[in-house]
């Protein structure tokens, strides 16, 4: 987008959430009988506006904040005569801090009206078709099946499959009824899900697991070293496309591919070997065809005791601490403390349980199996906006089809579907939405406060800039959520009993209420002298921060 594209988005994101602010106050004071003098969209110089009534409305260059102007709000103004009565100093204690509180409050309120059009309409979502199935998981000790729908869990309906997600929040440890579709039929399973534990920036989640993924597992082959795979040409990353002519686009249909063939098998498979191009390692894809005799078994093992390439190694990072250890491109993953690894998403749950603790890894290489102590390491990453976080990593990566990263022609594709939510649903999401926002925002202050998270990660106006461009190229939809955790976080910022914040003017108003006497002129001048160095010093770091991340 142009610059004054992002401008213009920038000016429309900060502008409604400063007037839902302002309009809290301004509400609030016409309510309590208050009279109004200006409302004020910006600060510094007037570049419009207008009056109406008594007050004077208007829209100013500097589009980062704004101010209702009430009579007598300062102590020591001079209000006429016949407006003493209407001034905000002489408003009950109680009325005052209706007033007060009703900016932050509207800012809390806004985002279910945000995500009322986010959530209202058709959208396309991943479908609760099951695409794959994790070994030794409940799902599969319970019998789901890739191909079945997930249509309810215990009484709660899913129409997509991150809805099941939700339904599992503290679901662990004890049975719950999976209802699933599988053809014609219903059946309802009793499953016991298991308890997942996941770190994210802000805190630990707990939630049950089943052991499902939207995503079919790619037929990408591992070969064992010695095997008879290796012996007839396959290669370990080789992806199957076709069997004696039929085509191959999972492993499920891989099972059934082969289950009605006998003999030698002519099989057909994309290899990707790396090549060195000016320096710089890229794959470049080579169609081949290589004869099988059918073996004994299912799946990957009819075809010389080869078997999925899901937990062999793709990449190792270079001074990683895999790398130091000697792991490389080909090896395949076995065990962690013992524990077998059947996929890359148990390699995964196990390293997040581990977290820096060190654990013991298996590992064959060459047909030789080695085992040696490891730990993950912390490193940093920059998002998009440049803001640093810490990532535990081993640095290991498979092939990036079995992370649902890397786009196969003709393989397997999660299968999305239109689901509609009209007013009623959109309103009730909306509802619950805007609880989690609340309480991931507060997570982030306190965390802040305590230095969990560190004070470099605090934007200002051209953070906000940015995460108003990028909103507006990313959709509507992004931008409204975006706007409402803005509007959020500017709620309760407002409402810390800091000087010149709205929760010291709620503080005062309270304390009028309980000690029957307002806080000492002297001590608001005070107060008001700390709490204009606090904004000071608060301007100085964001805007720091900002041009800190400009330059990286």
């Amino acid at each position: 987008m142009s610059a004054l594209q992002n401008t213009i988005f920038f000016a429309i994101f900060i502008g409604v959430l400063v007037t839902v602010h302002e309009l809290g106050h301004f509400l609030a004071a016409k309510w309590a009988g208050v009279k109004v003098l200006k409302f004020s969209i910006g600060f510094g110089p007037k570049l419009f506006g207008f009056r109406r009534g008594e007050t004077e409305y208007q829209i100013a260059a500097v589009p980062l904040g704004g101010f209702v102007r009430m009579a007598g709000e300062i102590p020591g103004d001079e209000v006429p005569e016949e407006d003493l009565k209407r001034s905000f100093l002489s408003a009950p204690w109680w009325k005052r801090a209706i007033i007060v509180v009703a900016g932050p409050a509207f800012n809390l309120l806004f985002p279910i009206l945000a995500y009322f059009f986010v959530f209202i309409g058709d959208h396309q979502v991943l479908s609760p078709r099951v695409g794959w199935v994790e070994p030794d998981y409940p799902a599969a000790r319970a019998g789901i099946q890739p191909g079945d729908v997930i249509v309810k869990v215990d009484a709660t309906p899913i129409r997509a499959f991150d809805e099941i997600r939700a339904a599992l929040q503290d679901v662990w440890d004890r049975e719950v009824a999976v209802t699933v579709k599988r053809g014609d039929k219903e059946l309802v399973l009793r499953i016991t899900p298991i308890k997942l534990e996941e770190s994210t920036p802000l805190e630990k989640v707990k939630r049950g697991l089943l052991g499902v993924s939207p995503i079919a597992r790619p037929a990408i082959i591992g070969v064992p070293k010695g095997s008879g795979a290796e012996t007839a040409g396959l290669r370990s990353f080789d992806r199957i496309l076709s069997i004696n002519g039929d085509v191959v686009r999972d492993e499920v249909q891989l099972s059934k591919v082969l289950a009605g063939k006998e003999g030698e098998l002519s099989v057909v498979v994309i290899r990707n070997e790396l090549a060195d191009v000016g320096g710089a390692q890229v794959v470049a894809p080579e169609l081949k065809t290589i004869a099988v005799a059918k073996q004994p078994g299912e799946g990957f093992a009819a075809l010389g005791g080869a078997e999925s390439a899901d937990t062999y190694v793709w990449t190792v990072f270079p001074g990683s601490p895999a790398a130091k250890a000697g792991l490389k491109r080909g090896d395949k993953l076995v065990a962690i403390d013992g524990a077998p690894l059947g996929s890359w998403f148990t390699v995964q749950t196990r390293l997040r349980a581990a977290e820096k603790a060190p654990f013991t890894l298996a590992w064959i290489s060459d047909g030789v199996e080695k085992s040696q102590k490891l730990s993950q390491v912390a490193e940093e990453e920059l998002d998009e906006l440049k803001n640093k976080s810490e990532v535990l990593e081993l640095g290991v990566r498979p092939r990036a089809a079995f992370q649902g990263s890397e786009v196969l022609a003709g393989g397997p594709e999660a299968e999305r579907i239109t689901v509609h939510m009209g007013p009623v649903d959109a309103a009730v999401a909306s509802v619950r939405a805007v609880p989690e926002g609340i309480r991931a925002i507060a997570l982030i202050m306190g965390k802040l406060f305590t230095r969990d998270i560190p004070l470099e990660s605090v934007g200002g106006p051209i953070m906000l800039f940015q995460v108003a461009a990028k909103s507006a190229e990313a959709g509507y939809e992004v931008f409204l959520k975006n706007m409402a955790l803005v509007s959020v976080n500017l709620g309760l910022v407002n409402l810390l009993p800091i000087p010149i914040l709205d929760g010291f003017g709620l503080l005062a108003a309270l304390w009028e209420g309980i000690r029957r006497r307002p806080i000492p002129i002297r001590a608001r001048e005070i107060a008001n002298i700390v709490g204009l160095a606090m904004l000071a010093l608060l301007v100085v770091l964001v805007f720091k921060n900002d041009i800190t991340k400009l330059l990286r």
